[in-house]
C-alpha cells in the first residue's frame, strides 16, 4: 500500500486519507474470515485491535496522492483502424460522462443505486457510517472490487448490499464508474 498509504501499484488499493473506522473494520473482516482476501488475511490474523487502530490513525492522516489523467486500454483488435488521438479524446470523455452518470444518478433501468448516496458527492465516503472515501484510488481496483462484489467473491454475504448493487451492473458500467471515481479529489 506505500509507505505513506498510497500505493503505487494500480491493482492494490490507497489506504491514505481513508476514514479510520473502514479501515480497522476491513482489518477485522480480513482476520475473521468475514472478506475473503487470500493475501491479507494471513498478514491480519497477527494484528491485535490496538495494532490496527493504529495502522488506521496513521493511513488516515496520510494524504492521498492524485492520480494521473485516465485512458482507455489500447486496443489489441490488429484488424481494426488506428484510432486518432481526437477520437481516443471523445472515447474517454464519453466514458466518463456515462461513469459520471451512474455515480451521480444510478441507473433505473437496471436498478442500479446511485454511488453518491452513501460515497458523498466527491466520493469522500460516509465516516460515521464507516462508508469508505473512494476519490483518488485507482481506476484498476476499484473495477476489480466492483467485479468482485458482482461475482460474490468479496463477501461471503451474498445479501451485502454492494453485492446487490454491483450485480445490476455489466462490464462497461463498471469501467465507467471506476474511471469516473478516479479523477474526483
Amino acid at each position: 500500500h506505500g509507505e505513506d498509504g498510497n500505493s503505487a501499484m494500480p491493482g492494490f488499493p490507497k489506504l491514505a486519507a481513508q476514514h479510520p473506522g473502514y479501515l480497522v473494520k476491513q482489518l477485522q473482516a480480513f482476520k475473521n474470515g468475514s472478506r475473503l482476501a487470500p493475501m491479507m488475511a494471513p498478514l491480519a490474523m497477527g494484528l491485535d485491535d490496538a495494532d490496527m487502530q493504529d495502522l488506521a490513525a496513521f493511513n488516515s492522516a496520510s494524504k492521498i496522492s492524485a492520480n494521473p489523467d485516465p485512458s482507455l486500454p489500447v486496443d489489441d483488435d490488429d484488424d481494426a483502424p488506428a484510432k486518432t488521438d481526437e477520437q481516443k479524446k471523445a472515447e474517454l470523455a464519453s466514458v466518463l460522462t456515462a461513469g459520471a452518470d451512474i455515480y451521480r444518478n444510478g441507473k433505473l433501468a437496471t436498478g442500479v443505486s446511485a454511488c453518491i448516496a452513501c460515497h458523498g458527492p466527491q466520493a469522500e465516503g460516509n465516516k460515521p457510517a464507516s462508508y469508505p472515501a473512494l476519490h483518488g484510488q485507482h481506476a484498476d481496483y476499484l473495477a476489480k472490487t466492483l467485479a468482485d462484489f458482482k461475482t460474490g467473491s468479496r463477501t461471503k454475504n451474498r445479501d451485502n448490499m454492494m453485492h446487490m448493487i454491483a450485480e445490476k451492473m455489466n462490464d462497461a458500467d463498471i469501467k465507467a464508474v471506476a474511471l469516473y471515481i478516479s479523477t474526483l479529489k
